[in-house]
């Protein structure tokens, strides 16, 4: 599932296409994804203009000039593909439609975006864009990791006392908001602190280091492009290069690239997820 990194890469090249455009048609082509579609979706986003393109853990939100806001989540295999820029940054001609567009937003400016998710995971939502951070998907959410709320001093506080894995914990969206395994992964390797250490037991010291380091991954993965392993791509077609950075995530077996270390990555699996880490130098 894209983690925070793919889904600002994806809000990213979306902003200059859709970013102060209108919606000249807006085409739903079934009842629903994971969810079922609000009511008259098509009808709600046709001629409305687009006000900013905002994301919020791993949702991207579309603020209209109607007052409503679009809430988007990519889901296992969703995709947002640019055709027809008449700036040129894209696909010049719309390719012929498939089986899984299942949401097509035709922009005044010529720009086509589609939304197309084999596997139905995906979900869009709208609601008033007054009080949109009290919708059921928002409200529980944690601080951004690049957002000033989210610094040493409050992860401390949240990881106090607590029993669960550093794994665990970095994964639960009320602690931290985007995370997920991937990215989990290369911070705790980057930060030499062992998945499977209880989040408690871990030193002030080294819970407030692991800031910046969080932050560090994700700016890295995002100016990757993020991380193409199955369906993922950027909003151009492109694919995400991060995954040619991975000092962890998907290394089993090969040598730690720590200097110095000598380890091995190891995998194991931790509630129903793989993890991967050096026991060498991560403790």
């Amino acid at each position: 599932m894209p983690e925070l990194p793919e889904v600002e890469t994806v809000r990213r090249g979306l902003t200059p296409v859709m970013e102060g455009g209108v919606i000249a048609r807006a085409e739903v082509n079934r009842p629903n994804l994971r969810w079922p579609f609000p009511p008259r979706m098509a009808e709600r986003l046709t001629g409305a203009r687009v006000l900013q393109l905002r994301r919020r853990s791993k949702y991207i939100l579309a603020d209209l000039d109607r007052g409503e806001t679009l809430l988007i989540h990519l889901g296992m295999s969703g995709r947002m593909l640019i055709s027809g820029d008449p700036l040129g940054r894209f696909v010049h001609d719309h390719p012929a439609p498939e089986k899984h567009d299942h949401v097509v937003f035709h922009m005044e400016n010529g720009a086509r975006i589609t939304f197309n998710d084999p596997r139905r995971f995906g979900a869009m939502d709208m609601m008033q864009t007054e009080g949109a951070e009290n919708h059921a998907l928002l409200a529980a959410l944690a601080p951004e990791p690049l957002g000033n709320a989210f610094h040493p001093e409050y992860l401390v506080a949240a990881l106090k006392g607590r029993n669960t894995t550093m794994k665990a914990a970095l994964l639960d969206q009320k602690i931290v908001a985007g995370l997920g395994n991937i990215y989990v992964c290369e911070a705790l390797w980057r930060a030499r602190i062992h998945p499977a250490r209880k989040a408690g037991r871990v030193s002030a010291a080294r819970i407030g280091a692991l800031v910046p380091i969080i932050r560090d991954v994700l700016t890295d993965a995002i100016a990757a492009g993020g991380s193409s392993l199955r369906d993922y791509r950027q909003a151009d077609g492109e694919l995400g290069y991060f995954q040619h950075s991975f000092d962890a995530y998907g290394r089993e077996g090969l040598p730690c690239r720590r200097e110095g270390c000598g380890g091995v990555i190891t995998r194991v699996v931790q509630s129903a997820r793989s993890t991967f880490y050096c026991p060498r130098c991560q403790r």
